[in-house]
């Protein structure tokens, strides 16, 4: 994968819905760890065309689980699949992801899609470059959708486990913000840190003014972070915000394990160990 193959500008997301031909399936994933739900949003003002997804409840996985699963566990794939269907999505579909927050919803949408075998590109900048490129919006829940009957591939992207992450022979990124790496406060899970041997790379800067750093950018930071040359494993708190950082990577033609339990999964277990500091 390269940039273009991940990531779609607002110009061209403008042409293509201008177009004579199939518009792309959108789907609006609005949701931020102080507001998950994000249907007031969508309906104040969306993408014409666009469906809302629920991150929550669409995007992670349904029945109760074990804490050690973390906050946001992949869904089944039967879950998903069905997910999918209702969409409207098939294998030929034309799918771009969009929300309002540097692209940290959409990318789990991206991530879950290719996790599927399906194909997806992120608008880059979000709903604020459609309308800055002169695009306008709609109000209201949206139009329904005719389901699709497609068949998916899971596994299509590589997910790793706690045993994997505390192996991890390359390196293992932390995407949360650098004082929740570094142990000095703890919002949301029972204990504050990180994983032995990962390395702090803060999602929020993979973007400046909501869109991603140009590629000699990302490659410099990435390079910095010794992900360029061998294995790459990521989390953040509960496999949210480290999709971006798959994200990222994916825009320079990197492949990278995404460890869904993430610190929320890894925090709940006493028996793994926590590091603080930088």
């Amino acid at each position: 994968m390269k940039r273009f193959d991940v990531l779609i500008t607002a110009e061209e997301l403008l042409a293509r819905l201008s177009d004579d031909g199939s518009t792309p399936r959108l789907l609006d994933v609005r949701w931020t760890l102080q507001k998950p739900d994000g249907r007031d949003d969508f309906a104040a003002g969306h993408i014409p065309g666009a469906i809302y997804v629920d991150l929550d409840t669409e995007l992670a996985a349904h029945a109760e689980h074990a804490p050690t699963h973390g906050r946001h566990p992949l869904p089944s794939a039967e879950e998903f699949q069905e997910q999918i269907r209702a969409w409207g999505i098939d294998q030929l579909t034309d799918v771009v992801v969009y929300d309002d927050n540097s692209g940290q919803g959409a990318a789990r949408a991206w991530w879950l899609l290719q996790w599927a075998g399906l194909k997806a590109r992120v608008l880059d900048g979000g709903l604020s470059a459609f309308v800055a490129a002169g695009g306008e919006l709609a109000t209201g829940p949206g139009e329904p959708v005719r389901p699709s009957t497609v068949t998916i591939t899971p596994d299509s992207m590589p997910v790793i486990d706690a045993d994997a992450a505390s192996a991890w022979t390359g390196v293992l990124l932390d995407a949360r913000a650098g004082e929740r790496f570094r142990g000095e406060t703890e919002p949301l899970d029972s204990r504050a840190g990180h994983i032995p041997g990962a390395k702090s790379a803060p999602a929020g800067e993979n973007t400046a003014a909501g869109r991603f750093l140009d590629e000699e950018s990302l490659r410099s930071r990435f390079s910095h972070l010794g992900a360029l040359d061998q294995p790459v494993g990521v989390y953040c708190g509960s496999g949210v915000s480290a999709c971006h950082n798959a994200l990222a990577l994916a825009t320079l033609g990197i492949e990278s394990s995404l460890y869904p339990a993430s610190w929320s999964g890894w925090s709940s277990d006493p028996g793994r160990p926590v590091a603080t500091g930088a």
